[in-house]
């Protein structure tokens, strides 16, 4: 299959945004003061548990849909390369 070269970049760009964007949730959760992620005693709550894997799915698909962006990408400049 052949990508075009609009959609490599897209995937190669939501590849990145989606790291940019749940790295900076993840940081927001490890640091909540509003009492969601953590109880008074410190230990995580249901909420953190279930954002942290929400996190970490977005984290793996995101890297995968990158990454078929970014294949796509090379393969055009190989492609270009050989003309």
């Amino acid at each position: 299959m052949r990508l075009s070269r609009s959609a490599s970049w897209f995937l190669l760009a939501f590849g990145v945004w989606s790291w940019f964007i749940w790295i900076t949730f993840v940081k927001n959760l490890w640091n909540d003061a509003s009492g969601l992620a953590f109880d008074d005693a410190g230990d995580p709550t249901g909420y953190f548990w279930v954002h942290l894997l929400l996190a970490v799915t977005s984290f793996l698909l995101g890297t995968a849909i990158g990454v078929i962006g970014l294949r796509g990408v090379r393969a055009l400049k190989r492609e270009r390369d050989e003309k």
